[in-house]
């Protein structure tokens, strides 16, 4: 089986705020649920549950309110999905009047969720439909207008609709949040909050979070009723078949290095801090003879999807993405990620480590580093208690490839282009990679200003992307 996004738990029925004890072995035939989804499981040669499977599934299935905290890549959509639909099975939706609502932070992690589901919500003679900006609303307020029993949305497009007219909650009997705190981070605490005051007060609910802090913290306490907690420690540190290793590279190696780890024989992630960034990169591999491709939010929800397609198909072997992708990204056998910009806040290593290692696979997380830059991520794996194997590199060197499995690009360019230039290691800084703090960019006053001006754009753009849901 192949869960599609993050939640472990282990346990049953516990006290609010309390952690339940770990389950006995069981199989998806005695958790209660339906013939047609089982037949469908045997279908899908899913045979046994995930430990949140086990542990949410019969809470979730009486109707109780369900928190799940946990780290990601361990089959919680199942968890909530399952019980969901087979719990709405058999009511008709009214037009525009769903009957139950799915909400997550990105429309990624929404065509993934209705994907997962879709065999399952088929055998239940379930209609559903996704609501996430970026695609066309005609469609979507048709599918709503058709009548769709399950919603799965994203609350930028769901505020839309409503305000359109063309969605009531009102008789939503069952709404699960997905990854609620980063739609806090990302700023949509005020739709969520609005969205849960519209649904059927006495409705079930269920919500799933990394992290319990803060924004989630007041949501569990406002709207949901003694809950049933299914936890376990959330951070990346957790996962044993998870390694971290800091790779330390000299200023103008950081370039010839990435490429290396790009050329790797096997799929590769690479995060970096800005779209400029990612674009500029994916050129270079693209040139240097690697098959990558660039996501972010700037590019179309249909070229995001096709990307996405690719990465998983083996089409591209190396994503070079923003954060977008860490926000529930699922894709199969991805055993190494790469932090080509180092994150600041330790939640976003623990979501950007979280698309490795998942199931119970094994995975290596890379975070390249210049020396002035040692201090602040250590001190940022801390937060996210992560004790990382530290070591030295620099391009064409048997420990580089030992630990990533860098290898020299083909150099035969993939776009009829000329061939990118193998970067030496005296070469100038390659400028968008790295963050503003980069002291290989300079500490001039016209650096400084180019990149709080980028900054700036940034936060236009998320604003922007914000509100299109």
């Amino acid at each position: 089986m192949h869960p599609d996004d993050s939640g472990t738990a282990h346990g049953g029925p516990a006290q609010p705020g309390a952690t339940a004890p770990a389950p006995s072995p069981v199989s998806f035939a005695g958790l209660g649920l339906p013939a047609e989804v089982l037949r469908t499981l045997s279908a899908h040669g899913v045979r046994e549950p995930f430990p949140i499977q086990a542990a949410t599934l019969p809470d979730a299935l009486k109707g109780r309110h369900v928190l799940g905290r946990g780290r990601t890549g361990s089959g919680k959509t199942l968890a909530f999905g399952l019980p969901l639909l087979a719990r709405t099975a058999g009511r008709r939706a009214e037009p525009k009047q769903p009957r139950a609502l799915i909400l997550v932070p990105t429309r990624e992690l929404a065509q993934q969720v209705t994907e997962a589901l879709a065999p399952y919500a088929e055998a239940l003679r379930l209609r559903t439909a996704t609501v996430v900006g970026g695609m066309s609303i005609g469609r979507q307020i048709a599918a709503l207008r058709e009548g769709a029993e399950v919603v799965v949305a994203t609350p930028g497009r769901l505020h839309d609709l409503i305000e359109r007219n063309a969605c009531r909650l009102g008789r939503v009997a069952i709404t699960v949040l997905d990854e609620a705190d980063q739609m806090c981070d990302l700023g949509f605490l005020p739709q969520v909050v609005d969205v849960l005051d519209q649904v059927h007060p006495d409705g079930q609910r269920m919500l799933f979070s990394a992290t319990l802090d803060r924004d989630v913290d007041q949501l569990v306490s406002r709207y949901l009723h003694d809950p049933v907690v299914h936890s376990v420690d959330p951070s990346a540190g957790a996962v044993a078949t998870m390694e971290h290793h800091v790779l330390v590279v000299h200023g103008p190696d950081r370039y010839a290095v990435t490429t290396e780890i790009a050329a790797r024989d096997g799929r590769v992630l690479l995060f970096l801090d800005t779209k400029h960034a990612v674009d500029q990169l994916t050129r270079h591999l693209r040139a240097s003879g690697v098959h990558a491709g660039a996501l972010h939010s700037g590019k179309s929800q249909p070229q995001r999807t096709r990307t996405l397609a690719q990465f998983k198909n083996g089409q591209i072997t190396v994503l070079v993405a923003t954060d977008v992708a860490a926000r529930g990204l699922h894709v199969d056998d991805l055993d190494l990620v790469v932090n080509v910009d180092p994150p600041t806040d330790p939640k976003d290593y623990v979501h950007r480590a979280g698309r490795t290692a998942r199931a119970g696979r094994s995975g290596r997380v890379v975070t390249l580093v210049l020396s002035g830059q040692r201090s602040e991520t250590s001190r940022m794996l801390a937060g996210a208690r992560i004790e990382p194997t530290v070591t030295k590199v620099r391009s064409g060197e048997a420990e580089l490839s030992r630990i990533t499995g860098a290898r020299r690009p083909s150099g035969t360019p993939l776009d009829g282009g000329p061939a990118a230039p193998r970067p030496k290691n005296n070469n100038a800084p390659f400028r968008g990679l790295g963050t503003s703090k980069d002291p290989a960019r300079g500490t001039g006053g016209k650096s400084r200003k180019s990149g709080e001006a980028r900054r700036l754009a940034e936060a236009r753009k998320a604003a922007q992307v914000r509100r299109n849901g």
